[in-house]
């Protein structure tokens, strides 16, 4: 009987961990396309919890509705239950299994944000898409990167490539971008979820922020903290592209005539101003780029 009980509940754990590496995989589509470095690393840790998550949760549940459906007291046992005291061993593995599954998550979880280095100087390389990256030292890597400052305020964004301003990211693809976050107003939050990065921009601090993005197209970005009424509007396309088109959009750009960017919530605080007195504040003037999407 003990031999069967075993062989029952090991065949139920081989389930449940099926189910939960089933469910594992499937949370990659939950979350859009990758379209940076950091979101394989990223991503892969969201996998790991999710599987995780899984087995601990068809392990509770299950466990529970076993005890629900077939350790129930009889109709009429009104009678008290075995008095039991504890059980050392038992307290110990449910305070052993846990403690190392924390450890387990804060020690992958940390290897992971090691590992992008999204934040200060780039102290080693990782992941760049290029068999050649795989063999650069970090001042070759230092170099190699795109550099582009970016501009936040209540509600546009502004993206400077030395000479050439934008209303629209434009990014090398597999190639390591640096960016220098400014806020001239309240906190923004710079976020693209497709790369799976979110970083603050704070008045008075110039934040450097790091990624590198591997697949070509055009994605969101989003200010995702509430920045005032119109921060909904403060959106914008993030365009990847291989270097060649890179570079010709550069060229292209520079040699256009700046003009006054279409601003969403600029216009939106014109039309309302006239026939409406609720109180906000005055969207900052559209920049004046080169490009604007």
């Amino acid at each position: 009987m003990k031999l069967r009980t075993i062989l029952t509940l090991g065949g139920i754990a081989i389930a449940i961990a099926l189910a939960s590496l089933w469910m594992g995989q499937a949370a990659y589509t939950w979350l859009p396309p990758q379209a940076s470095a950091e979101s394989v690393l990223v991503d892969r840790l969201f996998s790991f919890l999710v599987t995780l998550g899984t087995f601990i949760f068809l392990g509770v549940v299950g466990t529970l509705s076993y005890s629900v459906l077939f350790q129930q007291a009889e109709k009429y046992d009104v009678g008290d239950g075995p008095n039991i005291e504890g059980n050392i061993k038992l307290e110990i593995i449910w305070t052993a299994i846990p403690l190392a599954l924390v450890i387990w998550i804060a020690a992958y979880s940390y290897q992971v944000y090691d590992q992008m280095s999204i934040l200060g100087p780039m102290e080693h390389v990782h992941m760049m898409a290029s068999a050649e990256a795989a063999n650069m030292t970090d001042a070759d890597a230092i170099a190699d990167t795109e550099n582009i400052d970016v501009f936040s305020r209540q509600w546009a964004w502004e993206f400077r490539y030395g000479d050439v301003t934008s209303t629209e990211l434009h990014l090398p693809n597999n190639k390591r971008v640096k960016l220098a976050l400014h806020s001239a107003d309240v906190i923004h939050g710079f976020y693209i979820p497709a790369f799976r990065l979110k970083q603050d921009a704070i008045p008075g601090r110039v934040i450097d922020f790091e990624f590198t993005p591997i697949r070509e197209g055009k994605y969101r970005l989003r200010d995702s903290q509430y920045s005032g009424t119109y921060f909904a509007a403060m959106q914008t396309d993030v365009v990847v592209q291989s270097p060649e088109d890179y570079q010709q959009w550069l060229a292209d750009a520079s040699s256009a005539v700046p003009t006054v960017a279409y601003n969403r919530a600029a216009s939106e605080y014109a039309k309302r101003a006239n026939d409406s007195n609720w109180a906000t504040v005055v969207p900052a003037a559209p920049p004046v780029v080169n490009y604007s999407n």
